[in-house]
């Protein structure tokens, strides 16, 4: 389909609702205002398709996280072509259009004339088994983060003995429905046989345990429609990120951080424990540490190096083994 023949729609995406701007060839914007929830997106959906069928539509979001990846999903299960875009571009093409207006609206309109213009790639809406283990996921973060507080809330009330005793009761609630939502998560995954094998090989990685490979799972869905790891890492937001210009400017390298906030988060700690236990992690933050890099670096670094193990055993479906990944570039050449 000709992309100057499109009707493009842009979404500003927040908790509560959606700015929406409809582009069609002329240049001209109709816009709404839906609320995002259920009943929201069957709005939209309605009032799309009362003015141009879904054939002609493309759709344009930022990546947002849980509040984008509803109405997404709504739109794709409807027929739409849907593109879920980093941010990071679409701050870029604001700045190249010198865009001084922020308003939701204006936002909206901006997506819109993004991808008339970039024409950018269709967006995936993950099956129905991803979604309901990112849900699962998500609800057992919640509840750790829970049990975090209160553990915390217990250490500064020491001199309170009733205080103590509702804390300790709320802790062993959270510590059963914990318990409950791993079991659950683990039927779940051994429910569905491409999520079950797909979890097996994550794990055949030293430092990438169960929790973390449910993240992966969850929060990412197939790997394979990357077209390669340095996709991959790019859509995490674990890329390298040099600053050099000219004589002058040296800035040390540093993972880019355009990109899912909470894949990096969950890839930390196992990075960490691959470094010591992972033979390949190992070796690559060793000659790393003697290159000079920070720690902060190296343990960025061997972040991507884990997410490039992981999708070269998802894309080849071989488990883990030593010299998987012995040809790989380093982080300074951008692996």
């Amino acid at each position: 389909m000709n992309g100057n023949t499109e009707h493009w729609v842009g979404i500003d995406v927040a908790k509560s609702k959606l700015d929406v701007a409809l582009l069609d060839e002329r240049g001209k914007i109709k816009s709404h205002v839906f609320s995002n929830d259920v009943k929201g997106h069957a709005a939209l959906i309605a009032w799309l398709r009362d003015r141009i069928s879904a054939l002609g539509v493309r759709v344009c979001m930022e990546a947002t996280g849980p509040y984008g990846e509803a109405p997404a999903t709504a739109l794709a299960d409807a027929g739409f072509v849907v593109s879920v875009v980093n941010p990071a571009r679409i701050k870029g093409f604001a700045q190249s259009e010198l865009v001084r207006n922020k308003t939701d609206l204006a936002d909206a309109a901006l997506l819109a004339r993004f991808g008339q213009t970039m024409q950018p790639e269709p967006w995936v809406a993950p099956p129905l088994e991803v979604r309901e283990l990112r849900a699962l996921v998500d609800r057992l973060q919640s509840l750790k983060e829970m049990h975090q507080q209160e553990a915390n809330r217990l250490e500064a009330a020491m001199n309170q003995a009733g205080m103590r005793a509702s804390i300790e009761s709320h802790m062993q609630w959270l510590g059963v429905s914990i318990k409950e939502l791993e079991r659950q998560i683990d039927d779940h995954i051994d429910k569905h046989p491409s999520l079950h094998d797909d979890l097996k090989l994550i794990t055949s990685i030293p430092g990438v345990g169960n929790t973390t490979a449910a993240k992966v799972l969850a929060y990412l869905g197939d790997v394979r429609r990357f077209k390669n790891g340095k996709a991959l890492a790019a859509f995490i937001g674990v890329t390298p990120r040099l600053k050099l210009s000219g004589s002058s400017v040296r800035g040390r390298s540093a993972i880019s951080r355009s990109g899912h906030a909470g894949m990096r988060h969950c890839l930390y700690m196992p990075a960490m424990v691959a470094l010591k236990h992972n033979p390949l992690v190992s070796v690559f933050g060793v000659r790393l540490k003697a290159a000079g890099l920070a720690p902060k670096a190296v343990i960025a670094a061997c972040m991507h190096k884990l997410v490039l193990l992981i999708y070269g055993i998802l894309k080849s479906g071989a488990p883990f083994n030593p010299q998987f990944g012995s040809q790989q570039l380093d982080f300074q050449d951008g692996i």
